[in-house]
């Protein structure tokens, strides 16, 4: 029996059937409504907004809180399925999913009051509402506790000041979960569009993420009430533990991305002729595209064991920070080989690999760096910080 080019080591066979049917819903969401239209968006620097009622509708939004905020319920694997699939379309439709999941339904779920998470995650989980995170600096990046966003308490409210720089959904979003420093530490807001002195300015001239809204964040003496606070959690460990989440669906999705592209070279290479033979046929390329699926496999090991850790309740973030840096590493080197094996053709958006490529510049970097994730598992092996 033939083996699945994507799956050599039949990881599907360790998923459960609810999993499996998880991958299923969201593989078809991918194929019919997100390829046929994700190269002309990213040509375009467009958001395709009219497809948040349908990924509302498919209950990826939040999908592992609990099914009394509106959510599914479904485990960490599901979650990673979920990612792993979306991303095979696009990096931006992942990320998407990712900040409204992540980073701003988890933290009102784990740091907000049961007001607060009954207000906003009912109509998050419907795609109503769309959030924001607000944590990078521009000054800032890996190094969050450098922050100069700031709250002062005035009386009932607080006084946010400050700006905040790469922020996906920024200029969709109807509320940001905004971390500023406090008298008594990092403390988490959340800010409505509209409140005066709050705006948003799109970042353009991107080329990587096109198909995905980045922007930053402008807060000039923004009057947030105190019920607009998230009372359960003080300091980094707050925006640290969103990252951790967020971090872990990412994991899974550049694996989407390095499937895609192997899904197109393995095809285009059978029919692209040189030298009276198919590209297919000829030893450098079979040996690159045995390496892209061995490194896929890895890749599918490592996040399937993760998942599992996540679900029993011992996931460690330095084991996030792992997956991140091989899994990423993995996908963005196997999309710039993709796209010169497709040659010339590899440059254009009618294929694939090369708006990956793109979009994994952007992964690779963001909610922390290679380097930084590197220097997190040699500090778990030396017990130094090397920071």
């Amino acid at each position: 029996m033939a083996l699945n080019p994507y799956d050599l080591f039949d990881v599907r066979s360790l998923l459960s059937e609810e999993e499996r049917a998880v991958q299923d819903t969201v593989a078809r969401f991918t194929d019919e409504r997100v390829i046929p239209i994700i190269g002309d968006a990213f040509d375009q620097g467009r958001f395709p907004k009219e497809l948040v009622p349908e990924i509302a509708e498919l209950g990826l939004l939040g999908s592992s809180l609990p099914e009394k905020y509106g959510c599914a319920g479904l485990n960490a694997v599901s979650y990673g399925l979920i990612c792993q699939e979306l991303e095979r379309g696009d990096s931006g439709i992942r990320s998407f999913v990712s900040v409204q999941s992540s980073l701003c339904m988890y933290p009102i779920f784990a740091y907000g009051t049961e007001e607060q998470r009954e207000r906003w995650l009912p109509g998050m989980a419907r795609g109503q509402i769309i959030g924001c995170f607000g944590l990078t600096e521009p000054h800032g990046g890996s190094d969050p506790a450098n922050m100069k966003t700031n709250a002062k308490k005035d009386g009932g409210d607080w006084v946010l000041n400050g700006s905040k720089m790469w922020i996906t959904n920024g200029n969709l979003a109807d509320i940001a979960i905004v971390w500023a420093q406090t008298e008594d530490g990092i403390q988490g807001f959340v800010v409505e569009k509209g409140m005066p002195g709050f705006a948003a300015q799109e970042i353009k001239h991107k080329m990587s993420l096109r198909a995905s809204v980045t922007s930053s964040l402008f807060f000039d003496n923004v009057r947030v009430p105190e019920a607009n606070r998230l009372p359960n959690v003080k300091g980094l460990k707050g925006p640290l533990g969103c990252l951790t989440q967020a971090r872990y669906g990412i994991t899974w999705g550049p694996i989407g991305a390095a499937i895609a592209c192997l899904d197109e070279v393995l095809g285009y290479t059978k029919e692209r002729i040189l030298f009276d033979r198919p590209v297919a046929a000829t030893q450098s390329a079979q040996i690159k595209m045995a390496e892209m699926a061995r490194r896929i496999t890895l890749a599918q090991m490592l996040v399937v064991q993760l998942g599992r850790l996540k679900d029993a309740g011992t996931m460690q973030p330095t084991q996030v920070s792992l997956a991140k840096w091989n899994n990423c590493r993995m996908a963005i080197d196997i999309a710039r080989e993709c796209r010169d094996l497709l040659g010339g053709a590899g440059i254009t958006t009618e294929h694939a690999a090369i708006r990956h490529a793109l979009n994994l510049e952007s992964v690779i970097t963001y909610e922390g760096t290679e380097t930084i994730h590197q220097l997190v598992v040699g500090r778990e092996l030396t017990g130094i910080n090397a920071f």
